[in-house]
């Protein structure tokens, strides 16, 4: 079958995401409408060349991108459904098993969402810290249903390739626990250091240097975006804050009773992660030559046959 030609999309939420993915897909060549519940971000994305404004009546988009804060992008979805916004549809919210399940639920059409997420972002938000680049040689993973056709995958992961991104399939379940161990555990502990400094007297933390300012860099993400995150990855973070948790006592105690070996071996361990994480990131820059393993239990999967659906679960088709 000849792959789905992506000509047009329309993107719900101009925001970082929303607007990056739309500045990406205009300099490709698709056309694209925005939508936006404000406005004024809708008039910002258009001023950056992310695309014009939707319009009424306009004919089904090619694919629907849905970048709304996680605990709405079920009912933007069913919404943009209901309305024949596109021929496909996909989201970029970062948890995924939450909304799978909140969508089957709710009686979205699941034969033609494919959900997704842009291993990609800031700390900033705003359509005025979009950029078209921000997705180049990330990984964004997709998580389609086994009753996925091909005509929604082949349209969607157009979409990613023209954001320069490289497709990843993931099952739903595998995608959380993923997302809790590289990003929403790492911003849980940032953040629970960051907070050690709200109250330190400025002149001290004037001495700081770029270590501390690293550490707690996405600590000044969006506290109400990053509170919904959590939430619905929620056991997934939990297991890592705990582990994190458990290490850091055990130093505490090292440290009280004087047992320096054990220690060092924690900031050996803490070495050997930090050399494993950057030799991942420098293999191969997501070039999709070659099979990639991720942190245990995951597998990765090319999008296509065998696509992911979540354990457990029969076709998905629409209900009600």
């Amino acid at each position: 079958m000849t792959p789905t030609i992506l000509r047009t999309a329309t993107v719900i939420g101009c925001g970082l995401i929303g607007t990056s993915a739309a500045l990406a897909l205009t300099r490709s060549g698709v056309e694209v409408a925005l939508h936006d519940r404000d406005p004024a971000a809708v008039a910002e994305a258009e001023l950056l060349g992310a695309g014009t404004a939707l319009a009424a009546g306009r004919p089904p988009a090619d694919v629907v991108v849905v970048a709304t804060p996680p605990s709405t992008v079920v009912e933007v979805l069913y919404e943009a459904q209901a309305r024949g916004l596109g021929h496909a549809y996909t989201d970029v919210a970062s948890t995924k098993e939450h909304i799978c399940a909140e969508a089957e639920l709710l009686g979205c059409d699941l034969r033609g969402y494919v959900p997704g997420h842009p291993m990609a972002g800031a700390e900033l938000s705003g359509p005025a810290a979009a950029r078209a680049d921000l997705f180049a040689g990330r990984p964004w993973i997709l998580c389609p249903f086994g009753t996925t056709p091909s005509t929604a995958l082949h349209a969607v992961t157009d979409l990613v390739s023209r954001c320069a991104a490289e497709p990843v399939a993931l099952a739903p379940g595998e995608h959380d626990r993923a997302a809790a161990v590289l990003s929403h555990g790492p911003h849980l502990v940032s953040a629970a250091l960051a907070a050690r400094l709200a109250d330190t007297d400025p002149a001290l933390l004037a001495l700081s240097g770029p270590g501390l300012r690293d550490t707690t860099r996405t600590a000044g993400g969006d506290p109400g975006l990053w509170g919904e995150i959590l939430a619905q990855n929620a056991g997934a973070v939990a297991e890592v804050a705990e582990e994190v948790a458990t290490r850091l006592l055990s130093a505490a105690a090292a440290l009280r009773s004087g047992d320096a070996p054990s220690v060092c071996a924690l900031l050996a361990q803490g070495a050997h992660g930090r050399s494993a994480l950057v030799g991942a990131a420098d293999a191969g820059r997501w070039d999709g030559s070659r099979r990639r393993t991720g942190p245990p239990g995951t597998e990765r999967r090319r999008p296509g046959a065998g696509a992911a659906r979540p354990a457990g679960r029969g076709p998905r088709t629409r209900s009600g």
